[in-house]
């Protein structure tokens, strides 16, 4: 007879030792880490997922996606594995709960950081507008545009779903903030094709105390009062209405702050004429650029070789000068008179009005 003892399977490994062995080789995981997992089953809003701890991790419908998302289906597979984000600590039955959303955040902002380090230009539809400008989606991040840099005759309203070119005016991941320009990307797409000196053709937009601005082949350039003549000038209601045509010489090209500036004045064959003759002003202006833009270039030559004097110049200069006698500075009057004008903004973004990139 076969003794019974012997043919009894030996069960080594019980269910307390298996505990035991997981408790010893148990990883320590923490809100903020990354860690690999299975999806393990899915369920109506949300999965379970094995990150290798005690109990399979749950990550909730919300947290799978940086866009909308209706089903888990549409983002996971069963047995898929993949990074996830430990979103918090263990609940009262020891699960941790997990999220795809806090990676492609963090993700989305270094893209946009790196976008804009390279200041390069993106495009983006407007999914909704708010009192205070346009609304848009860059690298999944919530994106605003404020009212003074959108660069369109259209009522904000009518741009939803429309494509815009974008630059990016502000990038604070701590803030919460992604602000961007269409203004801006317009104005550095016609730079490309305009030059300081250059006569152009506008029309008239707008016209405030402190000058007029004006359309130059859709974006907008400022005419400031003390540019519209050498003559005093009280108001440029005086001189222009809106919608009036208007032949303008480009004076500066700020690509960084998106601003064309112009001059009528530089275009006067005497001064006042903008005031007393402007269709003299007009017929006379390419002849008037082309002398603004040689003296601007005898300027920079003049400027070039006044900074680089020659060693031996510089010798004979220091000889030739009794110690008594001390150098007087003289400043030579110049043709032309730059002058920098910072247009102010239609509209001031209000901090509270710009909505946060991540939507909680």
């Amino acid at each position: 007879m076969v003794n019974q003892k012997l043919m009894a399977p030996e069960i080594g490994f019980t269910h307390d030792d298996f505990a035991a062995l997981l408790d010893k080789y148990d990883y320590h995981f923490s809100p903020g880490d990354i860690v690999p997992g299975t999806v393990f089953s899915i369920e109506p809003r949300g999965a379970l997922i094995d990150i290798g701890a005690k109990t399979a991790a749950y990550i909730p419908i919300q947290e799978m996606s940086i866009n909308r998302v209706d089903s888990p289906e549409e983002v996971l597979q069963s047995n898929e594995t993949r990074e996830f984000f430990i979103l918090t600590d263990e609940n009262e039955d020891g699960q941790l709960t997990l999220s795809i959303r806090r990676i492609e955040y963090m993700r989305a902002w270094e893209r946009v950081r790196q976008l804009q380090a390279e200041d390069a230009t993106v495009r983006s539809g407007v999914f909704a507008t708010n009192r205070g400008g346009a609304l848009v989606r860059i690298e999944g991040l919530r994106g605003f545009i404020p009212g003074s840099h959108i660069s369109t005759r259209k009522p904000k309203e009518e741009l939803v779903g429309e494509e815009l070119p974008l630059k990016f005016l502000e990038v604070d991941e701590e803030r919460n903030r992604l602000v961007l320009s269409h203004r801006r990307a317009l104005v550095e797409r016609k730079m490309n094709r305009l030059e300081v000196g250059e006569v152009v053709i506008g029309t008239v937009r707008g016209i405030k105390p402190y000058g007029a601005f004006i359309d130059i082949g859709g974006v907008s350039g400022l005419l400031h009062i003390s540019e519209i003549s050498h003559e005093h000038i009280d108001t440029p209601h005086s001189v222009f209405n809106v919608n009036d045509e208007v032949k303008v010489m480009i004076i500066d090209l700020d690509a960084e702050r998106g601003r064309i500036s112009l001059s009528t004045k530089q275009l006067e064959p005497e001064p006042g004429d903008m005031i007393k003759n402007r269709d003299l002003v007009y017929d006379k202006a390419e002849e008037m650029a082309v002398r603004y833009r040689e003296q601007l270039l005898a300027k920079q030559q003049g400027a070039t070789t006044v900074s680089a004097p020659s060693d031996e110049a510089a010798e004979t200069s220091a000889e030739e000068i009794p110690p008594a006698v001390e150098p007087v500075e003289v400043e030579a009057p110049q043709a032309v008179e730059p002058v920098e004008v910072e247009a102010p903004q239609a509209v001031e973004p209000v901090e509270e009005e710009i909505p946060a990139a991540i939507e909680e």
